[in-house]
């Protein structure tokens, strides 16, 4: 018996052939009918789509694939299955990381918080607390807190994780406009998410977010073999200001447009 209401997780997977973990999802969605999840294959040039598919013969049930023919990055791997899982009969569609650094039980904590609060999105938050197994590299760690600054000043709200990669969200027309269009940035999509809630639903960040909450993970582990760069920082530096443009200055008229809401007075 499941204790979630139907939960769709959608994972991005590209040359994950190494680090995929197929018995983690199995148990996983033996221990809940309610939740099922959505593979992303990325263009992987390794063995990825082939545990894939062998991970959905073991259940063909609660396991869907979409392969995407070339490699088009992770935001866009996203949207994809974010698109294809609004159109079944989800209460929550989230993601997930592909490596389990967010190990999966934490998904039922995610959607017990979804139902219990009201909340409309629940954030993955890795949070060095005491009593709490966080290990990340520490010049990433520092990286990643300075971007989270500028992040909440740039959205102008109080958030201290925008990158983690285990978001929820409660399935809603909001989510469909959010999810409708390409992003325009790709290594730091998270935040030009979130940014487009408020935008959708033609309210404030504050109105928008006080809904959202950051659940701080009891563990997150730095598995090896990220993708991430040194090169990303940079990209992301320069990402962050192509969402500045588009946020805030003249061009966010235009930006409006792009997601098909109307704009602003």
């Amino acid at each position: 018996m499941g204790f979630m209401r139907k939960t769709r997780i959608i994972v991005p997977c590209y040359n994950e052939a190494t680090r995929l973990n197929p018995k983690a999802f199995l148990d996983a969605l033996d221990n809940n009918s309610d939740l099922s999840f959505l593979f992303v294959n990325d263009g992987s040039t390794d063995s990825t789509r082939q545990i894939l598919t062998s991970l959905k013969d073991k259940n063909p049930a609660q396991v869907e694939i979409v392969n995407l023919e070339k490699n088009s990055g992770k935001a866009e791997a996203v949207r994809q299955g974010m698109l294809t899982s609004l159109l079944g009969a989800y209460d929550y569609i989230g993601y997930w990381d592909a490596d389990l650094a967010t190990p999966l039980d934490v998904i039922g904590d995610f959607s017990r918080l979804l139902e219990s609060s009201g909340a409309e999105i629940v954030i993955g938050s890795r949070v060095r607390l005491l009593g709490r197994r966080i290990e990340r590299n520490v010049l990433r760690h520092y990286f990643g807190r300075a971007f989270a600054t500028c992040a909440s000043i740039l959205l102008n709200i109080s958030i201290y994780d925008t990158q983690c990669g285990a978001k929820i969200f409660r399935n809603s027309e909001a989510l469909r406009h959010v999810f409708g269009k390409p992003f325009k940035v790709a290594w730091t999509f998270d935040v030009e998410m979130l940014a487009r809630f408020p935008i959708v639903m033609n309210v404030s960040p504050p109105e928008a977010s006080s809904r959202w909450v950051e659940f701080p993970l009891l563990q997150w582990v730095d598995v090896k073999g990220s993708k991430l760069k040194w090169r990303d920082f940079f990209t992301g530096a320069f990402e962050f200001c192509t969402l500045f443009y588009y946020l805030r200055t003249p061009a966010c008229k235009t930006y409006e447009r792009y997601l098909g809401t109307p704009e602003r007075a």
